[in-house]
């Protein structure tokens, strides 16, 4: 369902046309507010009609509005296309949407991680399948996909989300290398906790816990609850700067927190692999006596 009506015509070259999924709160909302403050028109595209009609009401034509379901095929190739029809052209897609599941690995339900990935996951693919034959046709374009901190580590009880965006990060690099020549640029953002409505429940899925995990609950969501959350408004600069650049970067964290989490994980990780080189070593076998397995 459009929201808006009507085609923007005389872009400005040094305006840019963005494609936002998630768009009606959260970091989508922000980042789709700050590129209409700035003069960039913004296809906005969420599922909660109400947010969407108030940046119709707010922006007029710079925006344009689009009921979107990211698990729908159809509906997300359409919207792009439309979005691509109403505006001419498409400089940034960025792919926001997205939820977490909450549960350890034996507590979460085949039917909550199918969806989890549906969304964050399949959405993002679905989206960017819907863009690439248009940007590569215009020979220019940026697509953003927001993983997570928990993209580059992982967290109990959060494994199912860390899960989808673990996947993100390996289908964002993979693509990046595939679409570089075709002036083509991808970012991921990956930011690390921001007082958004992210642990709201229209944002959030909680499994049904089983009380032998109870006690580790509690001790994840005391550190959860104490955890220092940075001011989502404040990202908005920083994304500007990444979308403005003639060369971004594949991976750019938001926030403070995320990088010294990342740096400790990725020390124990290689002193890990280096304690056991050479039994890894050992597992190549002689390269002059291989044979070809017979499976």
């Amino acid at each position: 369902m459009r929201l808006t009506k009507g085609k923007t015509e005389g872009l400005l070259m040094t305006s840019k046309v963005w494609f936002i999924t998630g768009a009606t709160r959260g970091f989508g909302r922000i980042w789709a507010e700050a590129a209409l403050k700035r003069g960039d028109k913004v296809a906005a595209t969420g599922v909660e009609q109400d947010g969407l009609a108030e940046l119709a009401e707010t922006y007029g034509d710079a925006v344009f509005c689009i009921y979107v379901d990211v698990t729908n095929s159809e509906q997300v190739h359409k919207a792009v296309n439309d979005a691509h029809a109403h505006f001419g052209r498409l400089d940034v897609v960025l792919n926001n949407a997205g939820f977490s599941l909450v549960g350890t690995v034996e507590e979460v339900s085949e039917a909550d991680v199918q969806r989890e990935f549906d969304v964050n996951f399949f959405g993002t693919l679905r989206v960017i399948q819907a863009a690439l034959p248009l940007l590569r046709a215009q020979g220019s374009g940026h697509i953003i996909g927001v993983t997570s901190g928990l993209g580059l580590l992982a967290a109990p009880f959060l494994g199912m989300y860390c899960t989808s965006k673990w996947a993100g990060e390996a289908l964002h690099e993979t693509l990046a290398a595939e679409v570089k020549a075709f002036g083509i640029n991808v970012t991921m953002l990956e930011p690390g906790a921001f007082a958004t409505t992210f642990a709201s429940p229209q944002s959030m899925t909680v499994a049904a816990g089983i009380d032998v995990y109870a006690e580790l609950r509690k001790q994840v969501h005391e550190r959860l609850s104490n955890q220092d959350r940075g001011d989502p408004y404040a990202t908005t600069e920083a994304i500007l700067k990444i979308v403005d650049a003639e060369n971004p970067p594949l991976r750019f964290v938001v926030g403070n927190t995320v990088l010294p989490m990342v740096r400790a994980a990725y020390a124990e990780r290689l002193a890990v692999w280096e304690e056991w080189e050479d039994v890894s070593n050992a597992a190549q076998g002689d390269p002059t006596k291989a044979i070809t397995a017979d499976f």
